[in-house]
């Protein structure tokens, strides 16, 4: 089987293609250089360093030709922050060069899709009570997204949007997501301070195994998938064990809470800039349990513990080496 990919440098993306190269099929992938130093990118893999926004139609056609399976492992994330309306960016690198793509795959008769999408569509429909769809432009992007994509899908491709919680795992040379949280709790003396709920999470090489699992099925629509459910004071214990920190964890109620994102909210408005999330329904997510059945990975696609601790200490240590300017990274690019 031949698999076409954009974004094989990734963290996720690289995972997924070392599984399907083990199990013995062919993948292509577009990325954007630099390759992160030190990484383990499959060297079998066919790595064309390419801006797929700026190629031609044809160019990505002969790339996705004979390919069974299409893989969306690009875009940007609610870490990306700009001027007013934020929600442009998002369509500009997430939904309109996929709807491109999709388009493109058709054409090349590829059977099926994957993208790898957020676990926060799955909450907007969960909790309509807090129209997270509404108001903030990442999470509406992000459903979209999913809309449009799925929109594509028919007898002659299905398309299946992966949405995905917080995931662990590194990828040696590339900024982990986790820095801004390790740097949070750096700066927080005596006591660390956080709000009440949790959330699902997965590993970085069970993500990599649900991708290829998916392909190979019949595996179509939203499909949230988690493996662990941990509440944050859960989590929290395994940064401090890394950071050893000995110190105890303080929940704190949604009010304080919501009382500190109102100071960055004010800090962004007098700098011009607009978050992906409303700092209101951030306070809300993260005082909820943000919870998914393991169910579908656990017994559908039949998807092997791993060792989350290990996991996010390996994170915790890697942006770690990052704050203290011990590693030649990589950051999330566009373009």
């Amino acid at each position: 089987m031949k698999v076409f990919m954009i974004g094989g440098t990734g963290l996720l993306g690289s995972t997924a293609a070392r599984k399907f190269i083990e199990a013995g099929h062919y993948v292509t992938s577009l990325a954007l250089p630099p390759l992160p130093k030190g990484a383990l990118i499959p060297e079998s893999m066919n790595l064309i360093f390419e801006n797929y926004i700026s190629m031609t139609d044809q160019a990505i056609i002969e790339y996705m030709q004979d390919a069974s399976i299409f893989i969306f492992a690009a875009g940007i994330d609610e870490r990306i922050e700009g001027k007013a309306p934020i929600y442009e960016m998002y369509y500009k690198y997430n939904i309109a060069p996929l709807e491109r793509l999709i388009k493109l795959a058709k054409i090349a008769s590829v059977r099926k899709t994957i993208v790898l999408g957020s676990y926060f569509s799955y909450f907007v429909r969960e909790w309509q009570d807090l129209h997270l769809y509404d108001h903030s432009p990442y999470i509406r992007s992000r459903v979209d997204q999913a809309n449009m994509a799925l929109s594509y899908s028919d007898k002659r491709m299905g398309v299946a949007i992966l949405e995905l919680p917080y995931i662990f795992g590194t990828q040696p040379g590339r900024k982990p997501v986790w820095v801004f949280l390790v740097e949070q709790l750096k700066k927080m003396p005596f006591f660390t301070f956080y709000p009440k709920g949790g959330t699902a999470m997965l590993t970085v090489e069970q993500v990599g195994e649900a991708i290829t699992k998916i392909a190979y099925g019949d595996y179509e629509g939203n499909l949230p998938i988690g493996y662990y459910n941990l509440t944050w004071k859960e989590m929290l214990r395994y940064f401090h064990e890394e950071m050893k920190l000995k110190r105890s964890i303080v929940t704190i109620p949604k009010c304080l809470y919501s009382l500190a994102l109102s100071f960055i909210k004010r800090k962004y408005k007098r700098m011009g800039i607009e978050s992906g999330l409303d700092f209101h329904d951030l306070a809300e997510v993260m005082s909820r349990n943000a919870f998914i059945k393991d169910d579908f990975l656990r017994n559908e696609l039949i998807i092997p513990e791993d060792d989350i601790k290990k996991a996010i200490r390996s994170s915790v240590k890697l942006s770690l080496e990052v704050l203290a300017g011990e590693q030649e990274i990589v950051s999330m690019k566009a373009e």
